[in-house]
């Protein structure tokens, strides 16, 4: 026969841990639980990381394709970054939206008229400094090599143009074709013949392409070490008191 406080003892002890177990359920779901989430949205961005490059590698490859004759027929999505050639006459008309090079300084993306035969359309010359703002640039007859572009450069925080002296900060194509009285096409040059020493052209590059992906993973990935660390805080001292 068991004593009557050997079995009060175990009853007691039985009862202790099954409140401990009670207590480990909540930070242990929650810890893997929460983990899992965010180690999902990490590799979520590893692979959409993986998806851009191969986007940005196709994209660079087509601008450098050869060029082709400017197409009657533009589509702003699948027609953009088409490296085109086009002979024509550059107008008196410009517009000078506010830039800065790293190695340069401050200055501003020269965009003017292009007429092609009976067309008219958008020309981003290139850059040029601030010191050179007021320089004369006459119209002539050129051939540009370039590409197509319509740039998304536009948000709610775009200041509009100054009218007081006609800077803009931003390319909207559909606002520089109105101004400009053009079809809303726009060509980037990347060559120019001929030259104009004032001017360095700007080719489009992919740089410009956001792909933060690689940040937002890593991002991820510390939050989801923190989470450990959290709830390796919250059990550690639950496991020590019955210990």
């Amino acid at each position: 026969m068991v004593p009557r406080f050997c079995f009060d003892t175990t009853r007691k002890e039985t009862g202790t841990l099954t409140n401990m177990q009670k207590q480990l359920i909540f930070p242990v779901t929650l810890g893997v639980l929460g983990t899992l989430i965010l180690l999902s949205l990490s590799i979520w961005q590893f692979q959409r990381m993986a998806w851009k490059n191969g986007i940005i590698a196709d994209i660079e490859a087509r601008m450098i394709t050869a060029p082709v004759a400017l197409p009657l027929d533009l589509d702003p999505i699948a027609d953009k970054y088409l490296p085109v050639q086009a002979k024509g006459t550059i107008g008196p008309e410009e517009i000078l939206v506010l830039t800065s090079q790293t190695s340069k300084g401050p200055g501003f993306r020269v965009i003017t008229t292009l007429t092609v035969g009976d067309r008219r359309v958008l020309l981003e010359r290139g850059f040029i400094l601030q010191t050179d703002r007021l320089l004369d640039r006459p119209p002539m007859s050129l051939v540009v090599t370039g590409n197509l572009h319509w740039p998304d450069e536009t948000d709610s925080f775009t200041p509009p143009p100054d009218p007081a002296t006609g800077m803009w900060f931003a390319r909207d194509v559909d606002k520089l074709a109105a101004a400009l009285d053009t079809e809303p096409v726009l060509i980037v040059a990347r060559s120019l013949s001929p030259t104009t020493a004032q001017i360095s052209p700007l080719p489009v590059s992919a740089s410009g392409i956001p792909n933060s992906h690689l940040e937002y993973g890593l991002t991820w990935l510390l939050m989801a070490f923190a989470w450990i660390a959290m709830s390796a805080y919250l059990i550690v001292p639950i496991l020590r008191k019955t210990g």
